[in-house]
C-alpha cells in the first residue's frame, strides 16, 4: 500500500493509465479482428480496406508502447500475407 502522498498519487495514476492502455489495446484488437473477419468472408476488396485501416492504428499503438514493435510488425506481416492470398 502507498504510504506517502507521492506514492499514493503514483498508484492513482497507474490505475488510470492501465485503464486507458487497456482500452487502446482493445481498440487495436478490434481493427485486427475486422481484417480477419473480412478475410474469412473471402472478399478481397473489404479485406484490403480493413487492412489499410488497421495498419496505422497498429503502428500508433507500437509507437506509444501499448504493444511491442515486433508484435506490431508480426501482426501486419501475417495479415498482409493472408489478404494477398485472397487475391490469388
Amino acid at each position: 500500500m502507498a504510504n506517502n502522498p507521492g506514492s499514493r498519487k503514483r498508484a492513482r495514476q497507474a490505475v488510470k493509465r492501465n485503464e486507458h492502455n487497456a482500452s487502446l489495446r482493445s481498440m487495436v484488437r478490434t481493427y485486427v479482428k475486422k481484417v480477419i473477419s473480412a478475410i474469412h468472408s473471402g472478399d478481397y476488396e473489404t479485406a484490403q480496406a480493413a487492412y489499410a485501416a488497421a495498419v496505422p492504428k497498429v503502428d500508433i499503438m507500437a509507437n506509444k508502447g501499448i504493444i511491442k514493435k515486433n508484435k506490431a510488425a508480426r501482426w501486419k506481416s501475417r495479415l498482409n500475407k493472408r489478404v494477398k492470398a485472397l487475391k490469388a
